[in-house]
């Protein structure tokens, strides 16, 4: 507060002179500011950067087979090298559409520095994509993990592989069933064998009646030859109007709606279903469930194996379960590095008998867990269940089971069963004996007769063998880094954002997720660089 002296002057204190006295000083900004040399891009991007990563280790990889590809004449063409770059370092950075790494290549310092300026548009980025990389990008992978094991960061020896459900570009209410197709096969089979019981009845007063036509089988030339042969059976015969009405129809939509039928069944190819705007989809159960209400969403069944933190190898499955997708993914490993892998960890969603037998013809060590393991280390019910064919006490000379009060269950014979991959299980019978009248007949089984189990002696063998590698000290080490390939998953999927693919069909959609796996690898690298 200013001061008032006796003659009514005010005196300003120290404290609000120097407030009063203060500027605000901005630094200097001027826009059209000469400079002695030009900027370079080189300046600008920072010695650690992620970028550095990329160039460095796409200059190092061996792509001449990708170079060959291209034809001599004509306009000259960017250098494959630089579009693969571009791809790269866009996918690292989340940006998927060629039209927006197109954008960058403008605007992006980074992008600028990569390219050394050039600017491929981005029908150039989407052909190059789409259509150049589809048959070399997986050399191009094998050579990027081949180049990080040589520095140490990874390990091609030891495999964890896992599976997980991504969205394909397709719309999601146009669909076509495997069943539905069946069903309405079945309808036509079923209304043609009418009509011909038809013709039967008109001709029953008669003593020659026409030939059977074939109305077995459903195709569309038998089913157009059959139609014929009954119309010409009931040419110039009072027939009933709607049965007439049901020959035209038929004879107009039956055989061309086979034929439709068999290209569909064509392209489902044992599925059991189809995405019409992206036949190589199948509709799949999404993790991603904004409705949360299970909704099927057409998709494909990415598998990846990975050493800590780093992608080996990733292979696509057209289908749900993961069983089925095991010795594809191995024999693909197989094939990139020439070498087998010593080890692999995997969940129960693998540990089928096909897939153990694969893995023991090839000496891989199994840490796959099967479909109950977890239920035997946590459910103490389960686990000490007597009445559990696991449980029963076995006598291996004389080839018997004996049930929990003592009784004999003795071998009666073998049979086979087909499991949905064609994978033959060979099974032995085994039957009690008195199980009428037994105190322990209800919790023991509720079928009426003796109580007969199935046994798998293969598969039992396998399990016991997993089993003990699960809970010896390595195995539970493994267990706890099964983690880390759900987190190689989650990185991708909600850190980078990409939830959904780009491109459509088998052949792009692979390429697409080449392209993630070795940008999730390099953005790794950029993190913790090898020594």
């Amino acid at each position: 507060m200013a001061q008032k002296w006796g003659n009514g002057f005010k005196i300003k204190t120290m404290k609000e002179k120097d407030k009063k006295d203060k500027k605000v000083v901005f630094k200097r900004y001027v826009q059209n500011q000469a400079t002695l040399l030009p900027p370079s891009y080189e300046e600008m991007v920072p010695e650690k950067h992620a970028v550095r990563v990329v160039n460095e280790v796409i200059e190092r990889i061996d792509i001449s087979a990708l170079e060959r590809s291209y034809k001599g004449g004509g306009t000259s063409s960017y250098h494959p090298r630089m579009l693969l770059k571009v791809l790269v370092y866009g996918y690292l950075r989340n940006i998927y559409s060629s039209r927006k790494i197109e954008q960058a290549l403008y605007e992006n310092v980074h992008f600028m520095w990569l390219t050394g300026g050039a600017k491929p548009d981005h029908n150039t980025i989407s052909d190059f994509r789409s259509k150049r990389l589809k048959e070399h990008l997986k050399k191009v992978f094998g050579e990027v993990v081949m180049l990080l094991a040589e520095q140490g960061v990874l390990s091609l020896k030891e495999l964890t592989l896992d599976g997980t459900k991504i969205e394909a570009n397709a719309n999601r209410y146009t669909f076509v069933w495997g069943k539905a197709i069946k069903v309405s096969r079945e309808r036509i089979a079923t209304q043609l064998k009418e009509l011909w019981s038809y013709v039967e009845e008109v001709y029953s007063d008669e003593e020659q009646e026409p030939n059977r036509p074939e109305i077995e089988r459903i195709d569309p030339e038998t089913v157009e030859r059959t139609i014929r042969e009954i119309n010409e059976a009931l040419k110039e015969k009072e027939i009933d109007p709607k049965i007439k009405q049901k020959l035209n129809y038929a004879k107009k939509n039956w055989p061309e709606k086979l034929r439709e039928y068999e290209e569909k069944e064509k392209l489902l190819a044992g599925r059991k279903s189809l995405s019409k705007t992206d036949p190589d989809a199948t509709f799949m159960r999404m993790k991603e469930d904004h409705m949360k209400n299970g909704q099927l969403k057409p998709g494909y069944n990415v598998q990846a194996s990975t050493s800590g933190h780093y992608i080996l190898n990733y292979t696509l499955g057209q289908t749900t379960a993961d069983t089925s997708l095991l010795k594809d993914h191995i024999e693909d490993y197989i094939e990139s590095y020439e070498q087998t892998p010593e080890e692999l960890l995997a969940d129960a969603g693998y540990g089928s008998e096909e897939n153990y037998d694969f893995l023991e013809g090839h000496d891989i060590t199994p840490f796959v867990k099967y479909n109950y393991f977890d239920k035997e280390q946590t459910d103490k019910k389960h686990r000490e269940n007597p009445f559990n064919p696991d449980n029963l006490y076995y006598n291996q000379e004389s080839d018997t089971y004996y049930c929990p009060i003592g009784q004999q269950m003795k071998y009666i014979g073998d049979r086979q069963r087909k499991t949905a991959n064609g994978h033959i299980q060979n099974l032995r019978l085994y039957q009690a004996k008195n199980c009428e009248g037994c105190p322990m007949h209800g919790p023991c089984h509720k079928a009426a007769g003796n109580r007969i189990i199935e046994r798998n002696p293969n598969l039992i063998r396998h399990r016991k063998k997993v089993k003990q590698l699960l809970e010896s000290d390595l195995g539970v080490e493994k267990r706890r880094q099964r983690w880390k390939v759900e987190a190689v998953f989650g990185n991708i999927k909600h850190n980078k954002g990409f939830k959904r693919f780009m491109l459509r069909g088998l052949e792009k959609v692979t390429t697409e997720i080449g392209l993630i796996a070795i940008a999730h690898n390099l953005q790794r690298l950029s993190l913790n660089p090898a020594n």
